[in-house]
């Protein structure tokens, strides 16, 4: 019997840790984007970060892996194949991960029911943006923002919001 708990304990484990290498593999793999988001559209990386890593399993999800849609965007997507099999899906598919992010990004700010939040909140404020997300309706579950609140907390996510250091500026040549 001590076996057998001694194996299941050690097989949670080794699940757990695998579960957090590949979120720490996911933002190492996409923070540069995400801020590169953030400085284009207002909306803050570790939102970008937190959203994309939930709604894709930190790209483990089938839709992440095959139609480069890490945040479950529905519309119009080609016929895409597997194998020999046609595959229809109601999701988008885009050319790349960083498409998806720019799609987020511009779902955030253009669309009527998001676009307030550009205009109310600024990129370091991420707990408006969750709060503001959820009640606009981005997701029917209850569970969402607290969920996202704490992938950006165990993960320090808002790290990627503040403000880089000021530069010393060279010293300029007075004559």
């Amino acid at each position: 019997m001590k076996k057998i708990l001694l194996i299941v304990s050690l097989v949670i484990s080794a699940s757990a840790v695998s579960a957090q290498s590949t979120s720490s593999t996911y933002i190492d793999k996409f923070k540069d984007n995400a801020i590169r988001i953030m400085h284009e559209s207002g909306v803050p990386a570790s939102i970008v970060l937190a959203i994309a890593m939930h709604e894709s399993g930190s790209g483990t999800s089938k839709l992440a892996r095959t139609q480069n849609n890490h945040f479950g965007v529905k519309g119009r997507s080609p016929v895409s194949y597997t194998g020999r099999k046609p595959t229809h899906s109601s999701y988008k598919q885009y050319d790349s991960a960083m498409d998806s992010f720019q799609d987020f990004a511009r779902i955030m700010t253009e669309r009527k029911q998001f676009s307030h939040l550009a205009g109310n909140l600024n990129h370091y404020d991420y707990l408006g943006w969750v709060k503001g997300i959820q009640r606009s309706g981005y997701a029917s579950s209850k569970k969402w923002g607290a969920q996202v609140l704490g992938l950006i907390k165990k993960y320090q996510l808002n790290t990627y919001d503040e403000k880089p250091e000021e530069q010393p500026q060279p010293a300029k040549n007075v004559e």
